[in-house]
């Protein structure tokens, strides 16, 4: 691997102008192919085959148009009267009857009668529907229908509906929208740009060169672009979710960034003690730039394997962001080393410069104070570490799991607004209802079935609303629709309890088990479906998952790590620092955005149900990276003849500034994504920014030489047998420095090589 990467480095900085070109050549029809082929994104997260969705798709075959996307217009006042005077009357029809001409509407429904408007007609439909004006008269819901689904309704018809509310909101009026009326676009502001601010200002910190410090920022950003461009040029033919395209441009900047630093800085190095520019860009890729490939493959199977769960959501984002890493390693194994060229000895700040031009020799890296304290009371602190990552992760025990909705908005935007309107007015429930569907074989079967599970619904705890029986009256004069068929009924039902709320989530369960019975004794098939249940599926089926999940990526990086290091202990101790990690981070983070500890999230909530997964993966590929960076020096140190303890401290003090700075980088980029609107994105840049903080100075800079420390020698030890099977991949760069006509440094006084 070494030998090929230094052939591959020499190269690229022979023919950096080409290699430039090349990428500059890519970045163009990348981009070019995003701004002509992206497509939309959605909020909306399904898995096929949950008792949920099956039902749900069901229903849309049978009632077409019925699992079509739906808004909210929720009209309130602000002065405290009511909203059923004329005058506010005429300014809402007026509202009514501009949205639904817009295109993609199918119908709006009039709060005041609960007539539904059609686009096209002037005659208002559906007479049997019921007002939606709460008790006090001050809160109006009409709902919007749209054709398709939410990734199909038109931004032109959402940003008028916008317009038509503001418009609307005048005279002690407010008009507020949800749902699918609502644009769902991803959330990229202003506030990632804090992250690469800061990135940056570390790196001049630790280069002392612009040249140097500009360098990976830059390589990370062209990398960005390119594996942003592609994913949403995919957007364009694969339905995806908002968080997509943030996850994939989170974790390629951070990736990008640190990768590019660690080939530069080993670089930097080399060309300081005297190494000839070309030679030392060969050596550095050959080297460093093979930690950076079995860094950057630890972080691609963490996130490729998300697919292995079954999740669409979750697979589309999991490839997302491994493309966007693989293309940073591509990057930094030929785009960096190309620019190292360009740059030559400016990669030096000015001070070295001079040393290197005046033939001094650079100077020998000390330990640093914090590796004498870690190996002089090396058992002390694992007990302390130990204990307090354990203490953080206790909060973690209160773990509940859902997908955002509306009531998860930030307080200020209006779907927020409008979901806090709808539960003043009409009772949490009404912002997530559910769909109980029952499917006979004999329509004569139907109604006798309806009133059956009825009867259990009416007897329900946590059940405010429902349809009356069918028995003896039309099909649709109860309230519930039955298909043209006649063999399948739905039945809406109103929860107590809010959406994301635990008591509605036992509801969705105790109707299925009470109507199990049913099901079984008249063989009819009787589901509940709706939004609220698919959600809950979703969360329940993303837990079960997540212990297979572990498994397959913990196995496939510890075999990948015992391939670099040679050794059965050091993977292991990676793996299980990795779980002090994780698991102090979801108690953070559950004590912070579930229990609203120390008052920093304005609405606390469940966690959002895939982050587990989610944080698991990316994580765990992430601190695989500093693994492999710190303790690939301590090996190189070791296979070169050091004592254990030794190669520790010279491993940890030739590496440790570098990763220090890369993980504030990293941290800070994922910092830059917390004041982001969309609650999804906060709190996913909120658990990785504090993941790595964790994971980096606690578990691999303190508890990682620690164990190496009080293990000595043994923490190297391999199986002879194992080591016959196990290929030699060469990441320290050993073989391929005994085949170097010169394995020394090249003094070059001031010049090198163009």
């Amino acid at each position: 691997m070494a030998t090929l990467l230094y052939r591959l480095g020499s190269w690229a900085a022979r023919r950096r102008r080409a290699v430039l070109g090349g990428w500059l050549l890519v970045l163009i029809i990348a981009g070019a192919g995003a701004l002509g082929l992206s497509g939309t994104f959605s909020n909306s997260f399904s898995i096929p085959g949950t008792p949920a969705q099956a039902a749900m798709d069901e229903l849309s075959a049978e009632i077409p148009g019925f699992g079509a996307s739906s808004g909210r217009i929720v009209i309130s006042t602000t002065d405290g009267g009511a909203v059923t005077t004329p005058e506010h009357q005429q300014v809402v029809g007026e509202l009514l009857r501009k949205a639904v001409e817009l295109e993609g509407v199918t119908s709006v429904s009039n709060p005041f009668d609960g007539q539904k408007l059609i686009p096209g007609g002037d005659a208002p439909v559906d007479k049997l529907a019921q007002p939606t004006v709460s008790a006090n008269g001050q809160i109006a819901l009409s709902t919007v229908q749209m054709a398709g689904q939410l990734t199909e309704v038109p931004e032109e018809t959402q940003k008028a509906l916008e317009q038509l509310a503001q418009a609307a909101s005048v005279n002690g009026l407010q008009v507020d929208l949800g749902g699918a009326a609502v644009p769902q676009q991803p959330a990229i502001g202003s506030t990632e740009g804090l992250g690469v601010i800061v990135a940056l200002v570390v790196l001049l910190i630790t280069f002392g060169s612009v040249v140097a410090a500009g360098l990976p920022m830059l390589t990370a950003l062209i990398g960005v672009a390119v594996g942003m461009s592609g994913v949403l040029i995919v957007s364009g033919v694969v339905d995806m979710s908002s968080t997509a395209p943030i996850l994939a441009l989170m974790i390629g900047l951070a990736v990008g960034i640190d990768y590019a630093l660690f080939i530069s800085s080993r670089h930097r190095q080399q060309v300081a003690d005297g190494m000839n520019i070309n030679e030392s860009i060969a050596r550095a890729t050959g080297t460093a730039g093979s930690a950076v490939v079995f860094a950057g493959l630890t972080v691609i199977i963490a996130l490729a394997a998300l697919s292995v769960v079954g999740i669409p959501f979750l697979t589309i984002m999991g490839l997302a962001a491994a493309v966007t890493v693989a293309i940073a390693v591509l990057i930094a194994i030929t785009l960096v080393p190309a620019l190292l060229g360009f740059a030559g000895e400016k990669i030096l700040g000015r001070k070295a410069r001079a040393t290197l031009a005046s033939g001094t020799p650079a100077p020998v890296t000390k330990p640093n104070r914090w590796i004498s304290l870690v190996m002089k009371y090396p058992a002390a602190i694992l007990v302390v570490g130990i204990l307090g990552l354990g203490a953080a992760t206790l909060p973690a025990t209160g773990l509940h799991l859902s997908l955002p909705d509306d009531g998860s908005a930030a307080p200020d935007t209006t779907k927020r607004q409008a979901y806090d309107l709808v539960s003043e007015g009409f009772g949490p429930g009404l912002n997530g209802p559910l769909v109980v569907t029952v499917k006979v074989g004999d329509p004569a079967q139907l109604a006798g079935v309806v009133d059956q599970t009825l009867a259990i619904l009416h007897a329900t705890p946590d059940v405010i609303a429902q349809a009356l029986p069918l028995a003896g009256k039309a099909p649709t004069e109860g309230g519930a629709v039955v298909s043209p068929s006649g063999t399948l009924a739905v039945i809406p039902v109103i929860p107590m309890s809010g959406p994301s709320e635990i008591a509605t989530e036992d509801l969705v369960h105790a109707i299925r088990d009470q109507t199990d019975g049913l099901s079984a004794a008249s063989g009819a098939t009787v589901s509940v479906t709706g939004q609220t249940a698919v959600v809950i599926d979703v969360s329940e089926k993303l837990s079960d998952a997540l212990p297979v999940y572990l498994i397959i990526v913990v196995g496939l990086a510890l075999i990948l790590l015992m391939l670099v290091f040679r050794s059965i202990i050091v993977p292991l101790t990676a793996a299980l620092g990795f779980l002090l990690s994780v698991g102090a981070v979801f108690g953070v983070v559950v004590a912070i955005y579930q229990f609203g500890w120390f008052g920093i999230v304005e609405t606390p909530a469940p966690i959002v149900s895939f982050l587990p997964i989610l944080l698991i993966g990316v994580l765990f590929g992430l601190a695989m990276d500093y693994q492999v960076f710190l303790v690939s020096g301590m090996r190189e140190a070791f296979v070169h003849g050091a004592e254990p303890k030794k190669a520790v401290v010279q491993g940890f003090s030739n590496a440790s500034r570098v990763v220090t700075a890369a993980a504030i980088i990293m941290t800070s980029v994922f910092a830059g994504f917390i004041l982001a609107p969309d609650t999804i994105i906060a709190s996913i840049g909120f658990a990785l920014g504090l993941g790595v903080l964790i994971d980096a100075f606690i578990v691999r800079m303190t508890l990682i030489p620690a164990v190496m420390s009080v293990l000595g020698k043994s923490a190297w030890y391999l199986p002879k047998w194992l080591d016959r099977i196990l290929p030699n991949v060469d990441i320290e760069g050993e073989q391929l420095l005994k085949n170097l006509p010169d394995a020394g440094p090249v003094p070059t006084h001031g010049r090198h090589e163009r």
